[in-house]
């Protein structure tokens, strides 16, 4: 047994020289809302991947039968629509995810985040907004080949103009309903057919460097207000003894 638990403590040593122990880092990056836990970035990651382009990957996003987008950020029982609006500089591409939650009021959920690293190199991350996911939340491909994915090629065509969303507050496509959001553990019972293998991990370092030659501002609503804050432990303060 003695030598036994001896060993099991090298093995541990040698996974945490090699990078390979994330239970600390996944404490780290657990969306800090309510919110975020009505869309897995992992499973939007896997649904862009498999897009042929943005218009495509709004539907499959917002599809009842599909089962990713589970928000319901005014909280009126109904899942709220997720439009796509795209933002360009140079070589760098910003998809916004976005809710529309008034005429004039909106609130973005997350950004898709690619940039040409070289002639056919590419990097590619998604950023969950700080409102809903906390500070440094991003999610990123395991593997480099991004230029094999169908919607690279589409939106880095030499002619190829931004996709904006034609759909907004009150203005929807013939095919979409409103829907009822379901349960946190049905959600991720749904969602976990998107993870066969691990194509996309959560992590807090950005792969894209410069998204800040997009000038792209996040739209903030003040209705997303339900952070988590998990109690410490309860502090016992002794009274001073008195002097005599």
């Amino acid at each position: 047994m003695k030598r036994r638990s001896i060993r099991c403590v090298a093995v541990l040593l040698l996974l945490a020289g090699t990078g390979l122990v994330f239970a600390q880092d996944e404490t780290v990056v657990t969306p800090v809302s309510e919110a975020a836990e009505g869309l897995d970035l992992q499973a939007v990651g896997e649904l862009f991947k498999e897009s042929e382009d943005l218009e495509s990957f709004e539907k499959a996003l917002n599809d009842p039968e599909t089962g990713v987008n589970n928000l319901d950020l005014d909280e009126n029982g109904e899942v709220d629509y997720i439009r796509v609006v795209e933002e360009t500089a140079d070589d760098v591409h910003v998809i916004v995810l976005q809710v529309p939650l008034g005429e004039d009021e909106f609130q973005d959920v997350a950004t898709i985040e690619i940039e040409k690293a070289g002639d056919e190199e590419y990097d590619m991350q998604v950023r969950g907004n700080e409102d809903l996911y906390g500070a440094d939340y991003y999610v990123a491909p395991t593997v480099v080949h991004v230029r094999t994915w169908p919607i690279i090629a589409r939106i880095y065509r030499p002619a190829y103009r931004p996709y904006r969303s034609p759909y907004s507050w009150g203005v929807y496509p013939r095919w979409w309903r409103p829907y009822r959001p379901v349960g946190v553990r049905v959600y991720r019972t749904r969602v976990v057919k998107f993870r066969p293998k691990p194509v996309f991990v959560v992590t807090r370092t950005p792969r894209v460097r410069r998204v800040h030659v997009v000038k792209y501002k996040p739209r903030r609503s003040v209705r997303v207000k339900r952070v988590i804050v998990k109690p410490g432990p309860k502090r016992v303060v002794k009274p001073a003894p008195r002097r005599r």
